[in-house]
């Protein structure tokens, strides 16, 4: 059977889950990182020597870094489901995913931490509002695209929706003074109607 390691409210470890979730696979969810600990062990090392999760386990096959789990699984279990055959479209779909994973990932730290991972006297405001700014002038990129298509995978749903979609739950859901993007919001509503997408994303941020 399929195991993920990761704590359950880590953005990377939503996108391994959820991608098992839309797959319709069985796993094992073992709670790790964070408070739950176990990712300085010996044990743990010795699947990723980084210390990060998540991790998983399919077979005797041990895999870190998400994007890659997602590929992984989509590429195994996905045939016509999260997979795209043509490699043009696929590769179109994929560079969501490093993109979620380089442009916005600095901005949405600095909105998750300083708005609810850090205690409140240690948060800075200026620090949040930096990131929403970023954040938002970013998403003006996919609000373009998904204005002519109803998924950044294209006519379908894929794995280029899942990095950004993790990302995009928190931007929805925390108090933020965001901009009207409606594009995204049309595209963040036909997620929330994926019962994957409530089940492994659809969680508490803290």
């Amino acid at each position: 059977m399929l195991k993920i390691w990761g704590r359950s409210n880590s953005t990377n470890v939503k996108k391994a889950l959820w991608a098992a979730a839309e797959l319709g696979l069985d796993y094992e969810h073992v709670m790790a990182g964070g408070a739950h600990g176990v990712v300085d062990t010996p044990e743990y090392r010795a699947l990723n020597p980084n210390g990060l999760v998540p991790v998983i386990e399919d077979d005797g096959f041990v895999l870190w870094e998400s994007n890659a789990i997602v590929r992984y699984l989509a590429a195994k279990y996905g045939a016509d489901m999260l997979w795209i055959d043509d490699a043009a479209k696929r590769a179109d779909a994929e560079k969501w995913m490093d993109w979620a994973s380089t442009t916005v990932i600095g901005p949405f730290t600095d909105i998750i931490w300083h708005t609810v991972r850090l205690p409140e006297d240690k948060r800075d405001p200026a620090i949040q509002a930096r990131g929403v700014a970023a954040f938002a002038k970013a998403l003006e990129i996919p609000e373009k695209v998904l204005s002519g298509q109803p998924w950044l995978s294209g006519t379908e749903f894929g794995i280029g929706d899942i990095p950004l979609g993790v990302f995009v739950y928190a931007w929805m859901e925390l108090p933020l003074d965001r901009p009207d993007l409606p594009h995204i919001a049309a595209w963040y509503e036909r997620l929330k109607e994926r019962p994957a997408y409530a089940k492994s994303v659809m969680t508490p941020l803290t």
